[in-house]
């Protein structure tokens, strides 16, 4: 459901933008999303952080892991499709592992990290194909989608460092981070949501998802499936996402899909399992292990050695 509730996104942001601009749906998501969290919060009582110094790190927070991948995407699908951008967003965990690697000491790569990034960026120069030149806005439009998910990256390594020491609840966090977020982009709105809006039950609905599931709901199964699987565990609804993503786009907008796509999809997703260590290393086979105490003494309990003992043990007794 988490991995469906992502992918499907991107489909809600495409269909959103028949009838708003990408300024106005990221402004229907984030004050959809904060309502649903609000909501949540107060349901379950749960005290809201405030330490000034924790509201200004969740303002970064949420501009890099709101405001503005979410406004890049939004653009960018104006050029590409859901199903395109559903895949450059599985290239989180890459930029995440990048820039962890250089801002934190303590999580610098090893060998199979290293190998993970290099097999997953070829991924994205497949998904790129450059081979086959850019039309329109389709280059920068593909280059906003990996600014995105680098913005991500930035937001995780950021959350570790100044948030995650902490100790918070959940919930708390990330309604705080939602209502900031949707505040940020209301006080923008006079300045970059001042196009036409022509509304439809499609794009109501849309908005309205992306913010009520999208935003709101999956953060908390998120949540729920860390506690239960443990974080990498979790972090493996990056290889479910661009599947959902791709498979909406094509069976409810009509999308084509070049071959290099998928292609590419399967090398990034392959990159990272790699660099969290999913893949298993091949060993030489060495020699056969010496018997231990353990199995000489399991040898030792056969019948003939039983009853030898037995007999040594009367004849030392006479």
């Amino acid at each position: 459901m988490l991995a469906l509730t992502w992918g499907a996104s991107f489909l809600f942001i495409k269909v959103g933008l028949e009838g708003l601009s990408p300024s106005q749906v990221v402004l229907g998501r984030m004050l959809a999303g904060a309502t649903v969290l609000l909501v949540l919060t107060a349901v379950t009582r749960r005290r809201l952080p405030r330490d000034p110094v924790v509201g200004g790190h969740l303002a970064v927070v949420s501009v890099l892991l709101c405001v503005l991948p979410f406004s890049l995407f939004a653009w960018a699908e104006l050029h590409v499709s859901s199903g395109l951008a559903s895949i450059y967003n599985a290239t989180t965990p890459l930029m995440t592992l990048l820039i962890a690697s250089v801002a934190l000491p303590e999580e610098r790569p090893n060998r199979s990290k290293l190998a993970g990034l290099v097999m997953g960026f070829t991924g994205v120069l497949v998904v790129l194909g450059p081979w086959s030149g850019f039309s329109g806005g389709e280059g920068p439009a593909q280059a906003a989608c990996l600014l995105a998910t680098l913005s991500y990256g930035l937001a995780f390594v950021y959350i570790r460092r100044f948030i995650s020491p902490r100790g918070l609840p959940a919930l708390p966090v990330a309604t705080v981070q939602v209502c900031l977020g949707a505040t940020i982009t209301l006080l923008l709105a006079p300045f970059t949501a001042t196009a036409p809006v022509h509304l439809s039950w499609p794009v109501v609905l849309s908005v309205a998802a992306l913010g009520v599931a999208s935003t709101g709901l999956a953060y908390l199964w998120n949540t729920n499936i860390v506690a239960a699987w443990g974080a990498t565990n979790a972090s493996t609804v990056t290889y479910l996402t661009p599947v959902a993503g791709v498979t909406l786009g094509i069976a409810v907008l009509g999308e084509a899909i070049s071959w290099n796509e998928p292609v590419g999809a399967t090398i990034v997703i392959a990159g990272i399992a790699l660099s969290q260590g999913r893949v298993p290393s091949r060993r030489r086979p060495g020699p056969p292990p010496r018997p231990t105490n353990d199995a000489a003494h399991s040898a030792d309990q056969t019948e003939p050695a039983r009853l030898a003992r037995v007999n040594g043990t009367r004849e030392r007794g006479r």
